[in-house]
């Protein structure tokens, strides 16, 4: 399972990397500031503000992640476990956004990580102490 989660969390880093350059390099979605609409507006900065919130957090967490469990270090099942509550949370915000509009492809690319990130939650706890985690 240890060998999975630093093959999974190092994946997951890549194509989020991938997913939001290709996101501001194609320029899809407008910045907010290019928005004239309010809500046009609104959707955009939610966007960006998932883009920076990635940047800023689950990038390093996954990159972390996948390094540290590499070495069964606590380090790495801390990352871990904060990258696994960030994409329970995130996807969660994701799939009621989408319950009420349109699925995204973002939504069914990242799917797959809230999943692991489900089931790998309590294996990381109780498999704690192989991590140097009392």
């Amino acid at each position: 399972m240890n060998r999975f989660l630093v093959i999974c969390n190092a994946v997951a880093f890549l194509i989020t990397l991938l997913f939001w350059s290709l996101i501001v390099i194609s320029h899809r979605v407008l910045f907010p500031w290019e928005e004239i609409e309010l809500l046009r507006r609104s959707a955009s900065a939610v966007t960006y503000g998932f883009a920076m919130g990635d940047l800023l957090c689950s990038l390093p967490m996954t990159f972390l992640a996948a390094l540290g469990l590499s070495r069964k270090s606590s380090l790495g099942w801390t990352a871990a476990m904060v990258a696994n509550g960030l994409w329970i949370y995130s996807m969660t915000v994701i799939i009621i956004r989408d319950l009420f509009t349109l699925w995204s492809p973002g939504s069914i690319l990242f799917m797959p990580f809230l999943v692991v990130a489900i089931i790998t939650t309590p294996w990381l706890w109780n498999h704690r102490q192989q991590y140097g985690i009392q």
